[in-house]
């Protein structure tokens, strides 16, 4: 049996084993329908190469890494809040502007208004953004909808956007993200935990679900509700957690085992030591602490010395991470949160894989994963983390 493509003089950062950045000089990598079939050394290659490949590419050492992952997105939204940046470069906070009746609720009404095509194709443009820089996988969450019919509609449109767009795309059911104005509470919570997520498990809308555990927004308690709803569903839980405020949420989010708890600047160390016991990924969202021009800095150290793993992801979003770029937001935790190159690396594949619960399907350059890979004209993978805007992969390869 032949592969289908080769490439040969390559330098890989298959991100894994001990070697930073699991790199591997003078290799080779392989692929046969969607899976990667070989990476290693070019000495090993189980024979002549044009014996044992259709297509052979010289990648004239380039560095290969498996192709990025964005584990933490909101794309399908309408409109802007430019206005509230404006009024928070003022002085306005965030918790001010939200409960003026400004924030998430703005963006909700502008996508509720959004035409089904209009939606589509705002998310399908920032999508496609994406994978300009070598993004091949995609979290999208719902939550700008905040009624049945409309969280629905989000999560089918991610979908749709996915296809489109010629990513592989993980929804999200943000089901407590903001209380409608004017909304009864317990009613609103009742019907996410209950109606609402039973038709997205049951039409397999999302894989797993998530909340915005903070003072502006949902309890603990409300959190644990709906968490529990999820469980019994069958959906795995992600977590907005401390990223205002120390909720516990990080340790709320390890008692579910969730597969990630994202933001984490005031989690404390109660709160890594439930996430690493639980093997729940640290979610890193510089864009968003730039944004709101935060002080308080995730417990980077805390998550190093327990062995939490992070992951990178833009946080794209209206209204506090207005940024449509995975490398930005890995600049961002390099020069922020003095996160090393290679742990920022690591954050957009193999942790961010794991965030997602898909580390055993790709995020390394192995055989038997998904053959994403993205291709770069750089002497060293530090440089991914090093420019601010301008780099691109020369080539992109996604499994389909």
């Amino acid at each position: 049996m032949k592969w289908n493509q080769l490439w040969i003089n390559a330098r890989l950062a298959t991100m894994v084993g001990e070697v930073p950045y699991g790199t591997i000089e003078d290799a080779a990598i392989a692929v046969h329908e969607g899976r990667i079939t070989y990476a290693g050394p070019m000495r090993d290659l189980p024979g002549r190469m044009a014996d044992i490949a259709h297509e052979v590419h010289d990648a004239r050492k380039a560095w290969i890494t498996p192709g990025l992952i964005d584990c933490h997105t909101h794309l399908v939204f309408a409109g802007n809040r430019a206005a509230e940046f404006e009024m928070r470069l003022q002085g306005r906070t965030y918790e001010e502007i939200a409960r003026a009746g400004g924030g998430i609720m703005s963006t909700v009404r502008a996508t509720r208004a959004a035409t089904d095509t209009g939606l589509l194709d705002a998310t399908r443009r920032r999508l496609e953004v994406l994978a300009g820089e070598g993004v091949t996988t995609v979290e999208i969450k719902s939550g700008y909808g905040l009624d049945a019919e409309a969280e629905l509609r989000l999560l089918r449109t991610a979908h749709a956007a996915g296809t489109a767009a010629n990513l592989s795309i993980v929804p999200t059911f943000l089901g407590l993200h903001a209380l409608p104005p004017g909304v009864d509470r317990a009613a609103f919570i009742a019907e996410m935990a209950g109606p609402v997520l039973r038709q997205v498990a049951q039409e397999k809308l999302a894989t797993a679900v998530d909340a915005f555990c903070e003072g502006i927004a949902f309890t603990p308690s409300e959190t644990e509700t709906f968490f529990a709803a999820a469980n019994k569903a069958g959906l795995k839980v992600k977590l907005h957690a401390d990223q205002l405020s120390d909720t516990s949420g990080a340790a709320l989010a390890a008692r579910f085992g969730a597969l990630s708890a994202d933001h984490l600047e005031y989690t404390n160390e109660n709160g890594v030591l439930a996430m690493a016991k639980a093997g729940t990924v640290a979610v890193m969202l510089p864009a968003a602490f730039f944004c709101l021009r935060e002080t308080r800095l995730p417990p980077i150290d805390l998550l190093r010395r327990h062995g939490v793993p992070m992951a990178v992801a833009s946080d794209c979003n209206p209204g506090t991470a207005p940024m449509v770029s995975l490398l930005g937001a890995m600049a961002m935790a390099a020069t922020l949160f003095r996160m090393t190159p290679e742990e920022i690396l690591k954050g957009v594949t193999v942790n961010a894989a794991r965030a997602l619960g898909l580390d055993t399907d790709r995020g390394t350059l192995e055989a038997g994963k998904r053959a994403d890979l993205a291709i770069w004209p750089i002497e060293h993978p530090a440089e991914l983390s090093y420019w601010l805007g301008g780099l691109r992969p020369q080539a992109v390869i996604r499994s389909r």
